[in-house]
């Protein structure tokens, strides 16, 4: 379980094809805090280690991780925000994240604010998935608050220190991202779903 508190960045440094699957070669200064098998959240993606090299560490993607987020469209050079397993013992600073992304959505909009940024981000709405005003969202393996709720979009404002510290200073309009939406709200809009239209 992940809380979508970024720790560190990593550069992606190699891809590599395996049948429906990609390999992973990142470098980052957390790999030597590593070790082989534990899971690491690479863009709200649980990831597991398979090989340490020095600095640089692998990780696959499955060809279902591929289709349900955009890792399918890293390059090489692009950054992965990481954030290592949450420790029992440790202060729960974001919310529940489980490393889990139900669906990708886009940036429609970046709007600097002069001191922070919103992010307007548009999803499928169809698929069930819903935001709440004031309420959580993980974007990207990013912990954030959701305003401007809607069916099939919602704002996030970026403080300064965020956009310095992950990879969301090098979003472009267009591009997609991870979501992962809440657990608790997932839960309840399942067990609501077989009451409507019958009250």
């Amino acid at each position: 379980m992940f809380t979508g508190i970024v720790e560190s960045k990593a550069q992606l440094v190699e891809i590599n094809p395996n049948q429906s699957n990609l390999s992973f070669v990142f470098e980052s200064d957390l790999t030597n805090e590593f070790k082989v098998d534990q899971s690491v959240s690479h863009n709200g993606v649980c990831l597991t280690i398979e090989k340490i090299d020095g600095k640089r560490y692998q990780v696959t993607a499955i060809e279902e991780t591929l289709i349900k987020t955009n890792l399918g469209k890293l390059k090489v050079g692009d950054s992965a925000n990481l954030e290592r397993s949450m420790k029992a013992n440790a202060r729960f600073d974001g919310h529940i994240v489980q490393g889990h992304v139900d669906q990708i959505g886009i940036c429609k909009k970046i709007t600097d604010l002069n001191g922070s940024w919103q992010i307007d981000i548009e999803y499928d709405g169809s698929v069930g998935n819903i935001t709440v005003e004031k309420g959580s969202i993980c974007l990207n393996g990013i912990s954030l608050t959701v305003f401007n709720s809607k069916e099939n979009g919602f704002s996030v404002a970026i403080i300064p220190f965020t956009w310095t510290h992950t990879n969301m200073h090098a979003m472009k309009e267009g591009d997609t991202v991870n979501l992962e939406f809440d657990i608790v709200g997932k839960y309840l809009a399942k067990l609501h779903k077989p009451f409507i239209g019958k009250m």
